[in-house]
């Protein structure tokens, strides 16, 4: 059976990976627990200040020569790297659901994005290319050459292990940058199994280093002169602690932060295709994802239509079959952690405290597939007459809740969602062209979807952002992500 297929199948030791050595850490050790087992797996370093700094140095020394590497030269270790990920893919997708719960489903959905990152970075040398203008003043020229700039830090988040660093690390590297990654400690391993890769692709020693742990790590990363920028992935408060930092120590930055996505349903919306896109945007990945869907708007007065595709919703929602993530039968796995668990109980409690109508129960409307603990699992939840001014209505659950609200038409519709403090993902599910191109041109969003319930751009395209959901300029992925990691170098030239 599909679900005995574990790769990992002792209890690993995690090691940092410095300079193209695995290096036992000095700090304290972490046990990472399989969510739908509740059984460790591994154990974590939480490495101490010294262990940033000697990664941080070892990638210094190594930038001079990296950045003489051709870019040609470097997309070739690029491309090696792809084809070796590709061989292990099936293996990658499965220590992603073993260490963070997801369905291999969905692992092999991550894998295949982080991968496509990896592509798009293999096309540096055209991406890379600068400009010239012969004659801008009398025996005058001038060129912008785009250049590296040195060791970035990589933050990484727990809810898409494999494929968020992915965003960041083959633009950096593939411009001639070195980088030092801090995986999520919840979620190590396949950041572990990544770096094997990176150093059989043939990458050389310091260019590419992971260091697990803690607070300690992330303010040694921020404090330290020899980091020139960071990219980070998570909570919003987080995000603004880090843009802040960056900001007083002259480091470029890419702060990803929280989100609250509104799924729009318009009374012209194909309900059947609708409802299938509104199960994977609200409980895929157990609702542990930036662009989830968090709020349902109804939009228009008749109740005919509300109730009906209401309890088409709740009928679907209430079928969907939750257990171990390596089961392909399993549409939903665990949430991560048995304190994650117990916060979005929390929200849940409060929702019901503040007036909401519970709908579905996912504390215990919920049936494992298996003989699992029920440690992380819960079940699909659904709030009705919800409003704005609860908490579920206004906070980033980050977990498989969806809270459902009305509105009288499309422009309250669009009011409601430009006032909530994020812009992630939200998306509008209609047949009226009319109706797509106004929500899409007025809403406050970087993502936007059009009868899409999860907007996630293609590797070649931003992972845009707005408000309270992204601070910075420029965003991860493609050719944003290689102006990011590179500086604009303008050379005049006279020769007399």
């Amino acid at each position: 059976m599909a679900i005995l297929e574990e790769p990992i199948k002792e209890v690993l030791l995690i090691k940092n990976f410095i300079a193209g050595e695995w290096v036992e850490s000095k700090g304290e050790i972490k046990d990472v627990v399989n969510p739908a087992t509740d059984k460790t797996i591994a154990k974590v370093p939480i490495s101490t200040k010294d262990e940033i700094d000697a990664a941080v140095k070892a990638a210094q020394e190594a930038f001079p020569d990296w950045r003489r590497t051709t870019p040609l030269a470097r997309a070739r270790c690029l491309f090696r790297l792809k084809e070796l990920l590709e061989e292990n893919f099936e293996e990658l997708s499965r220590i992603q659901t073993q260490e963070h719960g997801k369905t291999i489903d969905e692992s092999r959905g991550e894998t295949r994005r982080g991968i496509e990152n990896v592509e798009v970075a293999t096309g540096i040398p055209t991406f890379m290319q600068g400009y010239f203008s012969e004659d801008v003043a009398t025996d005058v020229d001038e060129w912008l050459i785009p250049t590296p700039l040195g060791v970035f830090g990589i933050i990484a988040p727990f809810n898409f292990p494999f494929m968020i660093p992915l965003w960041s690390a083959p633009y950096a590297v593939a411009t001639g940058n070195c980088v030092v990654m801090k995986p999520s400690s919840e979620v190590p391993l396949t950041q572990m199994r990544l770096a094997e890769l990176v150093d059989e692709a043939g990458i050389p020693p310091g260019v590419w280093n992971v260091v697990n742990g803690g607070r300690v790590i992330v303010s040694g990363m921020l404090e330290h002169p020899g980091i020139v920028g960071i990219t980070f992935v998570g909570s919003t408060p987080t995000a603004k602690y880090i843009y802040e930092m960056c900001g007083k120590t002259g480091k470029r930055v890419i702060a990803q932060g929280g989100a609250k996505n509104f799924m729009v349903i318009m009374p012209d919306a194909d309900v059947s295709r609708t409802i299938r896109a509104l199960m994977t945007s609200f409980f895929g990945n157990t609702g542990q994802r930036c662009l989830s869907g968090a709020n349902l708007l109804i939009v228009g007065d008749d109740d005919r239509f509300y109730n009906s595709f209401m309890d088409a919703v709740a009928d679907a929602a209430s079928r969907i079959v939750i257990g171990n993530g390596l089961d392909e039968s399993v549409q939903m796995g665990p949430v991560r952690d048995k304190e994650k668990k117990e916060r979005i109980i929390g929200y849940i409690e409060s929702g019901i405290q503040q007036g909401a109508k519970l709908r579905l129960d996912g504390r215990r409307d919920i049936k494992i597939a298996g003989n699992y603990p029920e440690t992380c699992f819960l079940g699909p939840t659904i709030f009705e007459n919800v409003t704005p001014d609860m908490k579920i209505g206004t906070e980033e659950i980050f977990g498989p809740v969806m809270s459902v609200m009305r509105a009288k038409n499309l422009d309250e519709a669009i009011e409601m969602c430009n006032a909530s403090p994020f812009g992630n993902g939200n998306a509008i599910f209609t047949s009226s062209g009319k109706n797509a191109r106004e929500f899409q041109y007025r809403i406050t969003s970087g993502n936007v979807g059009i009868n899409i319930g999860i907007v996630a751009p293609m590797a070649f395209f931003p992972f845009s952002g707005m408000k309270d959901s992204f601070l910075g300029i420029l965003h991860t992925q493609g050719q944003e992500a290689v102006r990011f990691f590179t500086e604009s170098k303008v050379v005049i030239q006279r020769w007399l």
